[in-house]
């Protein structure tokens, strides 16, 4: 697991590994994460479903009621098959592009 820190975001890229070695290790580091907008990188994944994505929705519900964005990036999971609680984009541009207008919406009081 990489951390890249972008303004006031931070990329989190999981290689060559599972999706329940990825919650495991998100689940150890997101204390140190989580005042931060947070962008999985989940492209590496070969096999990644609708079903793989739902794991990361309870991060998703608690990381977004403390008014932070969290976002997947999957090219394998359409914005459509997830509930709306949880945000997929296919590339990090639209991953910092939707916590751009997250941000603007949350400061207008949207």
């Amino acid at each position: 697991m990489i951390f890249n820190k972008e303004g006031n975001s931070i990329i989190v890229v999981f290689e060559n590994s599972s999706v329940s070695k990825c919650l495991e290790n998100l689940t150890k580091e997101f204390q140190k994460i989580k005042g931060n907008n947070i962008i999985l990188n989940l492209l590496s994944f070969d096999q990644f479903n609708v079903s793989n994505a739902l794991e990361f929705l309870p991060f998703s519900k608690k990381h977004r009621s403390e008014k932070k964005s969290f976002v997947l990036v999957s090219d394998k999971v359409s914005y459509d098959d997830v509930p709306e609680e949880l945000c997929v984009v296919p590339t990090i541009q639209e991953a910092k592009d939707l916590i751009e207008m997250e941000e603007i919406e949350r400061d207008l009081g949207i």
